[in-house]
């Protein structure tokens, strides 16, 4: 697979003046503030994964809208953990996965975390399951999700996403047995442009961890992106050719290169210089945005998937380095504004 991007050293400076929209805080802070009229109202219920190390609870709560959001949060069996609370991590997924079946995302577990497994609503029928639905209909949209809604942010689908995942850490942070101050948000692809948007509008993230992450520079993705999910938004605007402006207004309330300039805590990065799906200068453009310390991970002849097991160790280390130190204060609006 050849590169297709820029070259390393333009990566290292590719830093686009992405326009953030005037009413971005605004806007986000009526989204959570109409989220919490609804109780997060979490149930946990014992679930037999098969595992003898790791214990696991099915979990639903009230995302946007207050219709449920499934997860699974995987705890070290207690005769593992001792009676100190847990440093935790929201694992968010890559594009049309879901939670998955019980035993299938336990990394975090196995290391000694508790770990919080979420869906994506109305996805998990790709590469692995999920069960939470969707409710919220929108006008003529391309297959897929990117174009569901995107003629106005009060209305596209990542409105409501981002939004089950600020909840999302607010169920971790407040599990009894979760060092509620010791909070990290992680993901793949989908997943780390979800972590990313966390990362700027959940209080108390305390690292962030996005690989390859997906949702970031729009502008730039649609037109060099060979292919899907991001070829999504091309087919629609080739169809609609009187709404490009309108388009990308509503992708800037969502783009994770804009909310980047909010986050604050620290993070680390990955990027795959082969990467057909995310290509690696919209990656460096979330990367020279985000506000918060920050380092990377460069993975030269790695396509879409990155360093995988080898960026997993990365992540270990330098998570658990991070969450020995002293907890931070909470951020209380995006930063920037």
């Amino acid at each position: 697979m050849p590169h297709t991007d820029l070259p390393l050293e333009e990566l290292r400076r590719y830093a686009p003046d992405l326009p953030a929209p005037e009413d971005l805080q605004e806007f986000w802070d009526a989204t959570l503030q109409e989220a919490g009229r609804w109780p997060l109202d979490a149930s946990w219920t014992p679930v037999d994964s098969g595992l003898t190390t790791v214990e696991t609870l099915g979990v639903s709560f009230a995302g946007a809208g207050g219709s449920p959001v499934r997860a699974w949060l995987h705890l070290p069996a207690r005769a593992l953990r001792g009676d100190r609370p847990l440093h935790g991590v929201v694992q968010f997924q890559g594009y049309n996965g879901g939670r998955g079946l019980p035993h299938e995302h336990v990394f975090w577990a196995s290391a000694g975390f508790a770990q919080l497994v979420v869906d994506t609503r109305g996805q998990g029928s790709g590469w692995t399951v999920g069960e939470t639905g969707d409710p919220v209909g929108s006008a003529a949209a391309q297959p897929g999700f990117l174009t569901r809604g995107v003629l106005s942010p009060q209305d596209y689908y990542y409105r409501r996403v981002y939004t089950d995942a600020v909840r999302a850490v607010e169920v971790l942070r407040g599990h009894p047995d979760v060092d509620g101050d010791r909070v990290a948000v992680a993901g793949i692809s989908q997943g780390g442009g979800i972590a990313l948007a966390v990362s700027a509008l959940a209080p108390g993230v305390r690292a962030v961890l996005p690989d390859v992450p997906f949702l970031c520079d729009f502008p730039r993705a649609t037109r060099i992106a060979p292919g899907d999910p991001y070829g999504e938004l091309v087919r629609y605007l080739k169809a609609h050719r009187d709404r490009v402006d309108r388009v990308f207004a509503t992708l800037s309330y969502f783009d994770g290169a804009v909310l980047a300039r909010r986050a604050s805590a620290p993070a680390l990065f990955s990027v795959a210089l082969m990467d057909q799906i995310c290509p690696p200068s919209t990656v460096f453009a979330a990367y020279h945005a985000y506000a918060g310390p920050k380092d990377i991970r460069v993975y030269p002849f790695n396509d879409h998937e990155g360093g995988q097991f080898h960026q997993q160790r990365e992540q270990l280390t330098w998570l658990r380095d991070l969450l020995s130190g002293p907890a931070v204060a909470e951020p209380t609006t995006l930063k920037g504004t």
